[in-house]
């Protein structure tokens, strides 16, 4: 097989094949087998007709046909990878030339055009300076974490009076449109600040004692009638507190591995000045990837921007009314898109020149991370990814990640007071190479994305 680039565009190329007929033989045999179970012909069984009466029946056209078709995204990928391209968009296929069907000879000619992607030239990012807010944790942040921890070991109270922000409230709400009941709820459990429920429930809630009503108006969050403005009466059936713990000794050892309230006072403090931090090193991250995006011309293919926009909207629209599908939505779309397609190859061709691999337990870790957010058990989400083929995607995301800290790691990074900020645990990254010990506990991401398949 012959095969030749013809480059479009930055992103965008027209791949020349040719198959020789040796080559196509193997395809034509298995078009023979396959058609031999699809006709009936007095006489033989199904699968056992000869090749001469296929071609009698059906035609040696129709026999090539199938085999082309057959054998045509295998002589695609074999292209795709002899040439190294790694595909962004699903290729548009031409067929120019094949054998006549009365010879012996001949060659299968096609070409396909497609979006690659693009190949970058990386500057030097050794010694990239940002500048981060510099951060101290206060007496303030100290207080704070005891309290919060403190909540988390606090029972609710039942109180008379008007609630406020940060109350416990048991609600009864009904909604109506045009004087119409639409929907209703009896008994709901609803902190007030939490913001997770309606729009202008905070503010109708707000001064309301057990027993009392509000009427207020909003957009309707979820069912059929999502995105509707409707009036909405609310009624407070209860309001509690949340009562806190006394911060002394006999907490510190209800709350934490620590005998006195001093020694626990003392681990959160730490805890907050790691926090903060944290604070700094991803705010430095986010900084350098910008400084490394404007030293780095990324071109974007359409297609990429185009497909997102697709899903995005196909994804909003199927959740509620089109009125989201705006001209500003969608240019902050595309922006967004473009942003994180620029990224992902800068990252990307980090990862390469850095010979960064993945190791499976990084790769357990980012998934035990991962599935902790959505809520779900980790072996779940496993299966969940694995069974939807994102693993692959899961592995780039995780190399990228340690591409920037490779990145970040060689900067030069100050607060705004001129200090100079180490960020040595926050860049840390092992050296996979010396502690795994065997080559398949490395899982490399592909080289190749699915470059789709190409059919007559």
């Amino acid at each position: 097989m012959k095969s030749a680039v013809e480059n479009l565009t930055p992103t965008r190329v027209k791949l020349d094949v040719e198959v020789s007929f040796e080559e196509l033989k193997p395809s034509i045999t298995e078009a023979y087998k396959t058609i031999a179970t699809q006709v009936q012909v007095p006489g033989f069984r199904k699968g056992k007709v000869p090749n001469k009466l296929i071609d009698q029946r059906v035609g040696r056209g129709y026999v090539l046909e199938t085999a082309i078709n057959s054998g045509l995204n295998g002589w695609y990928q074999d292209a795709v990878v002899e040439n190294k391209l790694i595909p962004l968009s699903r290729p548009e296929v031409e067929i120019t030339e094949v054998p006549d069907p009365t010879a012996t000879d001949g060659v299968v000619k096609f070409h396909v055009e497609l979006d690659i992607r693009p190949e970058i030239e990386l500057p030097s990012y050794e010694g990239i300076e940002v500048e981060v807010a510099a951060v101290e944790a206060s007496e303030e942040d100290n207080v704070k974490a005891l309290d919060e921890l403190r909540a988390r070991f606090g029972t609710l109270v039942a109180v008379d009076r008007p609630a406020v922000d940060g109350d416990f409230l048991t609600i009864n709400i009904a909604a109506k449109i045009d004087d119409v009941e639409v929907d209703a709820a009896s008994d709901l459990s609803y902190q007030i600040g939490a913001g997770n429920m309606l729009d202008g429930l905070d503010e109708a809630a707000t001064g309301l004692s057990a027993g009392e009503e509000a009427i207020f108006n909003t957009k309707l969050a979820g069912g059929e009638h999502a995105g509707e403005e409707a009036q909405v009466t609310l009624k407070v059936t209860s309001v509690k507190e949340r009562e806190l713990p006394e911060a002394n000794d006999d907490f510190a050892q209800l709350a934490s591995e620590f005998d006195t309230i001093d020694e626990l006072k003392e681990d959160l403090a730490q805890q907050a000045a790691e926090s903060k931090t944290v604070e700094q090193g991803v705010e430095a991250r986010d900084k350098v990837l910008e400084k490394l995006v404007e030293l780095v011309e990324v071109p974007v293919p359409d297609s990429v921007v185009a497909d997102q926009l697709e899903q995005h909207f196909k994804a909003e629209n199927a959740h509620g009314p089109e009125e989201h599908d705006t001209e500003e939505h969608r240019a902050e779309v595309k922006e967004n898109t473009e942003k994180a397609f620029r990224n992902e190859i800068i990252l990307d061709a980090i990862a390469e020149k850095e010979e960064i691999g993945v190791s499976q337990a990084e790769l357990i870790d980012y998934i035990v991370s991962s599935a902790s957010q959505y809520g779900m058990d980790p072996n779940q989400f496993a299966q969940m990814l694995d069974s939807s083929g994102q693993v692959n995607m899961i592995v780039g995301e995780v190399r990228r990640r340690k591409a920037l800290a490779v990145v970040l790691g060689k900067a030069t990074v100050t607060d705004s007071e001129g200090a100079v900020v180490d960020l040595t645990d926050f860049v840390s990254v092992a050296s996979e190479e010396e502690d795994i010990a065997g080559e398949d506990e490395v899982i490399e991401a592909s080289a190749v994305s699915d470059p789709g398949e190409v059919r007559i």
